[in-house]
C-alpha cells in the first residue's frame, strides 16, 4: 500500500490502493506533477494532455 492517494480512472474511485476495489484495474497516482519553472518538456506534457 502506498502512502499517496491514487484514483482508478475507469470508476473514478479514490483509495490508497495499487488496484481498484471495485473494478480490479490498476489505479494512477491522484495528484499532478511538481510545477518547475525549468521544466524543459512541460510544453510537450501539455501538448500531450490536450490530444
Amino acid at each position: 500500500m502506498s502512502g499517496r492517494i491514487r484514483r482508478c480512472p475507469e470508476d473514478r474511485i479514490y483509495t490508497l490502493s495499487l488496484t481498484c476495489p471495485a473494478c480490479g484495474k490498476p489505479t494512477v497516482v491522484a495528484h499532478p506533477a511538481r510545477y518547475s519553472p525549468e521544466d524543459k518538456y512541460g510544453k510537450y506534457r501539455r501538448m500531450a494532455l490536450h490530444d
